[in-house]
């Protein structure tokens, strides 16, 4: 890993990072904002040659044993169910908790274990957790639950691990794909940047509002 500046910031050489959700529309702004600066393990759930399944933590445990020593984990994955209060499913609820929530959980949990001395886990919320809106129930209950547990383990230290939360409001290129204006996001570029800001910085226990990187 590379060693800390004075101001406690990461220095320029890199670091081994691995981005879960990679191909995603914030993955990929991520792991093109790291390109150049650290190396980059893409993992995605279906696609490319690193894969793992966020609701089981068998595939979680599998993924960090082949891939080997690291530094840094960003995850910008996790499925969470989106409809009205009276339609969401005991498995809409299992599903948003099992994926979204106790998979970011067990990225940290489990890669507690390998990470390397002083490495960082930073993990993704979503502005449903402060400013929900109708059909958010089930998102806004895990991305709290999210930057609540990240609050909390930042606090044990394990081997001088960082663990933050990045909040991303809507995402321009995501509200064009649902057909909605662009304009009332923000571009997955400038979101990236607050993911940088939780892998270099020196913070943890950090819920980090990445409207703040506009």
């Amino acid at each position: 890993m590379s060693p800390r500046g004075h101001d406690g910031s990461m220095e320029e050489a890199g670091m081994r990072v691995i981005v879960v959700g990679a191909t995603g529309t914030i993955g990929t702004a991520v792991v093109a904002a790291l390109a150049g600066r650290h190396e980059v393990i893409s993992v995605s759930h279906s696609k490319g040659e690193r894969r793992v399944d966020m609701a089981s933590p068998t595939s979680i445990e599998r993924l960090f044993n082949t891939i080997g020593p690291f530094d840094a984990v960003i995850s910008t994955a996790g499925r969470a169910a989106f409809k009205p209060l009276m339609d969401l499913t005991n498995e809409d609820f299992q599903l948003s908790l099992s994926n979204k929530l106790m998979g970011q959980v067990n990225l940290v949990r489990i890669g507690a274990r390998f990470i390397n001395e002083g490495g960082s886990f930073t993990l993704t919320s979503g502005v449903l957790a402060s400013e929900p809106m109708p059909g958010s129930a089930a998102v806004s209950l895990v991305n709290a639950g999210i930057e609540g547990f990240g609050r909390a383990a930042a606090l044990e230290k394990p081997r001088n691990i960082r663990v933050n939360v990045v909040s991303p409001p809507w995402v321009s290129e995501t509200l064009a794909a649902m057909g909605r204006d662009p304009a009332g996001g923000m571009p997955a570029a400038q979101v990236a940047r607050a993911y940088v800001h939780g892998l270099e910085g020196s913070g943890t226990g950090e819920v980090i509002d990445a409207r703040k990187f506009a």
